[in-house]
């Protein structure tokens, strides 16, 4: 047998592997004699099948299985002795000029095109810098958030007139062009919230009215053309919903308002527990409290979003992109040429932020232990867990859910690459400068809309 290697270039290179009768011979006849006792035909005892007989039947299909073996276990071996950084996996080389007879005295010679990890180096220093935003909690925000906890603890009213805020319990009738009720289209009875009317004039005009109104609207531009909010409202296909164009006749059934909780002592308890918090000023100091711990996550999640964009924009290297898109075709067959070309921008980006963390966990001999990632597994159940159940799990049982959770190998997988993604996140962070800046929430939401 005989490998040999011919660089195209930095990024590409072909394997040309030689093989002999005398490299696959004796793994076919292995394989014939395995066949042979496992084999069952008519007019044979089982075990008892002649090698000769079962060569004559499958010898072909029995040394095409075994070449590809074989084939398969050179490549990867080669691969590993010669430390080759490859990207994605070797696609073989058509050579319409090669015919064998496979007749079990052939040489064969196979190319296979590679594609090849760039070489580059990356520095970090205390020269990069980012700015850590500190989110405050803005008055906006924090009357939006203590009224919608006070409502979550109020009781609903049914007023005679309805004001902001307010849900509509309707019938909804759907009108032809020419304003009569459409014979035979949608009508539903539903609650219409006014907080989610996007229209400032629609919704100026829902105001004030009373039962047994009746109003004429555009339901489309009521929602801002919302698909999914029209057909849950209509109870009508997605689709059909992104499809209307008609206005709809609004018949007002019942005004339904949800009267806030008093800030009274019963209200705190019930939030904080019996005695916790006894004051407004306490209560407005906890849920600020709260909001700037969930706000964090949102400060770190735009801190990974720009370390990521630094760590990008510092190294200028190119990849295989030819080979690469070769190799997505080859292995995805329902890959349309135009979802090629509009996705791959973003898997290269990926890739390279992929071969940005391989060289700082590498450079940096960062580890990566079971216990990292069994703790993050942990945390990340606990947190699914508190969705549907605000009481936490036992810690014995939730160490035993997440045993099995890793069990899983797409599992474990996932959680090992965010293990490996926080842990070089948290080494770029130590070594470039980090510039603190305080931020109110309202204006870190607009700055964070704007970089979309």
């Amino acid at each position: 047998m005989n490998i040999t290697q011919e660089k195209i270039n930095d990024l590409n290179a072909v394997v040309k592997i030689n093989i002999n009768p005398e490299d696959y011979q004796p793994r076919v006849e292995k394989a014939i004699k395995e066949n042979a006792k496992k084999a069952k035909l008519p007019g044979f005892r089982p075990g008892m099948v002649p090698a000769a007989h079962i060569k004559k039947m499958y010898g072909k299909s029995i040394l095409v299985d075994e070449i590809n073996n074989l084939l398969q276990d050179t490549l990867n071996n080669y691969i590993d002795e010669q430390k080759l950084a490859v990207l994605g996996q070797p696609l073989p080389a058509i050579d319409d000029n090669k015919e064998y007879n496979w007749d079990f005295a052939d040489n064969f010679e196979f190319k296979y095109e590679l594609g090849l990890a760039p070489q580059f180096s990356i520095d970090f220093s205390s020269t990069d810098k980012l700015t850590q935003y500190v989110i405050k909690v803005d008055d906006e925000t924090l009357a939006s958030r203590i009224k919608n906890i006070r409502r979550s603890y109020g009781k609903m009213t049914n007023p005679d007139v309805s004001a902001d805020d307010d849900v509509l319990y309707s019938e909804l009738v759907q009108l032809s062009a020419d304003g009569s009720v459409f014979e035979g289209g949608i009508t539903n009875t539903a609650s219409v919230r006014l907080d989610q009317i996007k229209d400032e004039a629609i919704k100026a005009s829902l105001i004030g009215l009373k039962k047994d109104d009746v109003l004429t609207f555009d339901i489309r531009k009521a929602f801002d053309n919302d698909a999914a909010k029209i057909a849950g409202l209509l109870k009508i296909e997605e689709d059909d919903a992104a499809d209307l164009r008609s206005d709809f006749q609004l018949t007002v059934k019942n005004v339904n308002r949800l009267e806030e909780s008093d800030l009274n002592q019963e209200f705190f308890d019930k939030l904080f527990g019996e005695g916790t918090v006894t004051t407004e000023e306490e209560f407005r100091t906890k849920i600020t409290e709260e909001l700037e711990s969930m706000m964090v996550q949102d400060a770190d999640r735009k801190l990974q979003d720009d370390t990521y964009k630094l760590a990008i924009a510092k190294v200028d290297f190119a990849l295989p992109d030819e080979f690469l898109k070769r190799w997505l075709k080859a292995t995805n067959e329902k890959l349309s040429d135009e979802e090629l070309e509009g996705g791959y921008n973003d898997f290269a980006q990926n890739l390279k932020w992929t071969l940005i963390e391989n060289k700082v966990i590498t450079d940096n001999s960062i580890e990566i232990k079971y216990e990292d990632v069994f703790e993050l597994a942990k945390i990340r159940l606990d947190q699914q867990f508190r969705m549907y159940s605000p009481t936490a799990i036992p810690e014995e049982q939730l160490g035993q859910y997440t045993v099995q959770y890793l069990q899983n190998k797409d599992n474990a997988n996932k959680i090992f690459e965010e293990v490996k993604a926080l842990k070089v996140f948290d080494y770029i962070k130590n070594v470039i400068t980090l510039d603190k800046q305080d931020i109110l929430y309202t204006d870190f939401s607009a700055l964070v809309t704007a970089a979309q």
